[in-house]
């Protein structure tokens, strides 16, 4: 008999939700999104619970290493909205590298990124947090080849700005597009790993 085919999907993940389909909290599980997701399904990196957005889903386990153990880190792109303006010279602090604390309290230096300062997406839906419209705050579109533990949101607080929204929008080429809140698109094998620039993942 042959071996069932792998599926993929991405999920644009509402806030308020884990990157997981178990917990013993009360919390938002992927599990609760409308869509009849295949056995063996599982999250492919994470998306912190306040955080929005692309989430890769698949019943293939080799794509974890395929993806975040090549020799070549992927891109991946956010929108992140932050309290106050945000100056040339802290553009420069985040593009350049700037001091984090990461697990044991080690400070690392983020490797360069690219950002840049966006109009508000017109795409996204209103959050709680964008209430109140008069105050100053500044929407970032950031670029990274890393993630560690919440390290946009360490980076711009070390910048002196409070992260109020975090949206990821793209891994490569793969992008959530015009995908709502909470909506499952499934993708093509090939088209899957194409978007994601994979060219081992049938080895």
């Amino acid at each position: 008999m042959p071996q069932p085919s792998h599926r993929y999907f991405i999920i644009n993940k509402p806030p308020n939700m884990v990157s997981q389909f178990v917990s013993t909290d009360e919390v938002g599980l992927l599990g609760d999104l409308d869509f009849e997701f295949p056995d063996g399904t599982h999250a492919i990196g994470r998306l912190d619970s306040h955080s929005e957005g692309l989430l890769i889903l698949t019943t293939n386990k080799k794509v974890t290493n395929l993806l975040f153990m090549g020799e070549v880190p992927h891109k991946r792109t956010y929108w992140v909205n932050v309290g106050h303006h945000v100056s040339e010279q802290t553009l420069q602090l985040l593009r350049t590298g700037i001091g984090i604390r990461v697990k044991g309290g080690v400070e690392y230096i983020t490797n360069p990124c690219e950002v840049e300062i966006i109009p508000r997406p017109a795409i996204l839906t209103k959050h709680k947090n964008e209430t109140y419209e008069n105050i100053p705050n500044t929407w970032l579109e950031m670029t990274l080849t890393e993630g560690k533990f919440h390290q946009i949101r360490k980076m711009v607080r070390v910048a002196g700005h409070r992260c109020k929204r975090l949206v990821r929008v793209s891994i490569e080429a793969l992008e959530l597009g015009d995908l709502p809140p909470g909506g499952v698109r499934e993708i093509d094998e090939t088209e899957f790993f194409r978007l994601l620039k994979i060219k081992n993942w049938q080895s």
